[in-house]
């Protein structure tokens, strides 16, 4: 994916998760609406002064806004192993209990 777009999804996911409107985290950063809906966007890169700014606001370390979402932690790809043994295994007896015995050892 386009690292602009990349920046800008995680800016916007942060944002939504913090509550936050456009208006008011521009308003925090020091910028206009429009030019944060193109950051958002993947139109624009924010400079680096506004992207530490708008990192902090945030609460966010800065690295973190160039991290695709695609990349999981241990524990979310865990989930999802966890998730998908327990469907293969609903239909098959002798899979659950292979699927009991896996998941046993993780």
């Amino acid at each position: 994916m386009d690292p602009k777009k990349i920046v800008g999804r995680r800016i916007q996911d942060y944002r939504k998760a913090k509550k936050l409107t456009q208006e008011t985290l521009a308003e925090l950063v020091g910028i206009d609406t429009i030019s944060l809906s193109k950051i958002e966007t993947g139109r624009n890169y924010p400079t680096a002064e506004n992207l530490e700014k708008i990192a902090g606001f945030l609460g966010v370390e800065l690295y973190e806004l160039f991290v695709d979402d695609c990349i999981k932690t241990n524990e979310e790809l865990l989930l999802e192993i966890n998730a998908g043994i327990d469907k293969l295994s609903k239909d098959n007896k002798k899979l659950h209990i292979l699927a009991s015995t896996v998941k046993s050892l993780l």
